[in-house]
């Protein structure tokens, strides 16, 4: 630099000296780790945000220092990979870095709802309207569309979009194991297959006598012989909600299309949400020669190929029913 005038060496030195200082600055923020027992803080990305409007938002929440600083580093060091649109948690404090790749790789906050094997209709419409972080209002699913999973969700979309996964869940699995339907199956339709499953979804909550409670309605069935399943009872009386008391003689009496006690073969339509083992079990029912099934006391069922034999089990739930003042 002979020759230059002094001002220009030592405006050369500074602009160099500052380079390197913030090279430096940003190359330790960038790689840096929060302390620990920092704060989290939730940063929403609209769809379409440029990257200085994301370098603003991060700003704005504490998450970053410098908005124009970080836009630059980005640009340095982020391979042009896109930033995605969402809603984001970071820790105050994270490096640059791990703040820009959870962007471009949309790790986004994920919420969780779960519906259980054997929720109605009219209580999964609930759940997902106590879901606060969802957004808008949804209709009352049809009764077994739904399949019962823990299904993830995103903070501020419409319950719409999650009710509708949750039907495309229900129609994959149907397609899924509609074809593995054994020659011992009663029903003809995926219909059939859901309305019998809620059935048996109702009847037994133990994994082990799916397939057998399965196997008994299906007994029934082909013998021309009523389901007369309880929980269609009830649903005609609060649509899947707990009834809360014993079944009374003329609601066993009232035709009601869902009353398995007031006609032979199955229900008008679904009396729940049957979970994926459920269906398993109806089209592939455990081939057996029993007709009657009574509770046991634990859960299960005592099952029985006579009306003899069904007589004697239910005087033995009877008797312990009442041993425990339930009667």
């Amino acid at each position: 630099m002979a020759g230059q005038p002094r001002w220009v060496v030592w405006g050369a030195v500074l602009a160099l000296g500052a380079l390197v200082a913030m090279s430096v600055w940003t190359a330790t923020i960038w790689h840096r780790a929060p302390v620990p027992g920092s704060p989290t803080v939730e940063v929403t990305i609209p769809r379409g945000t440029t990257l200085a409007g994301v370098a603003r938002a991060l700003e704005q929440a504490g998450v970053i220092e410098d908005a124009l600083s970080f836009e630059i580093a980005a640009r340095l060091f982020g391979a042009d990979r896109p930033v995605q649109s969402g809603t984001y948690e970071f820790t105050r404090g994270d490096g640059w870095g791990a703040v820009l790749a959870k962007l471009q790789k949309g790790d986004v906050v994920t919420l969780f709802l779960t519906i259980p094997e054997g929720l109605p209709g009219i209580m999964v419409h609930e759940r997902l309207m106590a879901a606060e972080r969802l957004t808008g209002d949804v209709a009352v699913p049809a009764e077994g569309s739904v399949l019962p999973a823990t299904w993830p969700m995103r903070p501020g979309e419409a319950r719409s979009d999650v009710l509708a996964r949750m039907k495309a869940g229900m129609d994959k699995t149907l397609d899924e194991l509609w074809p593995t339907k054994s020659p011992d199956s009663v029903v003809k339709t995926r219909e059939e297959a859901i309305i019998l499953a809620s059935i048996v979804e109702k009847e037994t909550s133990k994994p082990d006598e799916h397939r057998r409670v399965a196997g008994l309605y299906t007994n029934r069935l082909k013998a021309g012989m009523k389901l007369e399943a309880d929980p269609t009872v009830i649903y005609a009386v609060t649509k899947g909600k707990p009834l809360g008391r014993r079944i009374r003689q003329s609601e066993l009496r009232a035709d009601t299309g869902y009353n398995t006690y007031a006609r032979a073969g199955l229900p008008v339509g679904p009396i729940t949400n049957p979970g994926r083992a459920s269906i398993v079990a109806v089209l592939d029912p455990e081939p057996h020669d029993y007709l009657f099934m009574v509770a046991d006391g634990t859960g299960g069922h005592v099952f029985s190929r006579t009306y003899a034999e069904h007589q004697a089990a239910v005087a033995k739930w009877y008797a312990l029913r009442r041993e425990k003042g339930e009667m």
